[in-house]
């Protein structure tokens, strides 16, 4: 199954809010925190380029207006155009300025996360890792453990959100298989490339995935059934070009 990738960063995100839905606007002047206003815009654009490149749609913020996501019960996100579900799969992450969705066809289980690679505490390794995992990062080197323990919990997160279950779930429960996570970080090409993971459950599911680092950041995805490698989406060329002429016409 191909699983599709799009990042996006703050910056990228148009200052008006013509690229949302009445809904969504409503929602948005509800958030009085300039954070969480801030990193539900980033998530919510993000998503709408992902979706509108995945479904051969324009990428103009009029047209963009049409898809919207929506929280299922369970919290995760759900893709809809014109009102109707839309035939995609999405999940989202952001961290630290930057955002990440992931698509795939309707009815797969996703998973995606993003996860900043910094310190953390030995009660933090004790309150949500396995003895194997705790193994591990004991036995890794000083300077890798951080991108390690980025790792292993961002696997954990993608497959919770695959679950629909998030952090209601024990972390416990999902044992993260990396292989052999800490060889060289670049391919034979000289670009950084996706590797595999294995994630399994208590109760005996499998989740496969990948994960990849650059710029400070970890990303995971996992998915049922089996993903190929991520495949990156490219933004139309023409894409940004509308944006502008839109932003400009806006303000006219």
């Amino acid at each position: 199954m191909n699983v599709y990738w799009l990042e996006q960063r703050e910056a990228d995100v148009p200052v008006e809010d013509g690229w949302l839905n009445a809904g969504e606007a409503a929602r948005l002047t509800g958030m009085r925190v300039a954070k969480r206003r801030a990193d539900w815009r980033l998530g919510r654009w993000t998503a709408k380029r992902a979706l509108a490149i995945y479904l051969g749609l324009p990428s103009h913020p009029s047209a963009l207006a049409h898809l919207e996501i929506r929280p299922a019960s369970s919290g995760a996100p759900e893709a809809f155009f014109a009102g109707q579900a839309a035939a995609a799969t999405i999940s989202l992450s952001h961290r630290a300025g930057m955002a990440m969705c992931a698509v795939t066809p309707a009815g797969a289980a996703l998973g995606c996360d993003l996860e900043l690679v910094e310190t953390r505490s030995d009660a933090f390794i004790a309150d949500y890792f396995t003895l194997g995992e705790q193994a591990l990062v004991a036995r890794a080197l000083a300077a890798d453990r951080p991108r390690l323990l980025a790792l292993l919990w961002s696997a954990k997160e993608s497959t919770l959100k695959a679950l629909r279950e998030g952090l209601r779930l024990d972390t416990r429960r999902v044992v993260v298989n990396l292989g052999d996570w800490d060889r060289p970080l670049t391919s034979s090409h000289g670009f950084p490339d996706w590797r595999p993971l294995q994630v399994g459950l208590a109760a005996g599911q499998t989740f496969r995935g990948w994960w990849r680092h650059t710029g400070g950041l970890v990303r995971t995805i996992v998915a049922v059934p089996p993903p190929a490698e991520p495949i990156a989406l490219a933004i139309p060329a023409d894409a940004d070009a509308n944006i502008c002429r839109e932003h400009v016409a806006t303000r006219a």
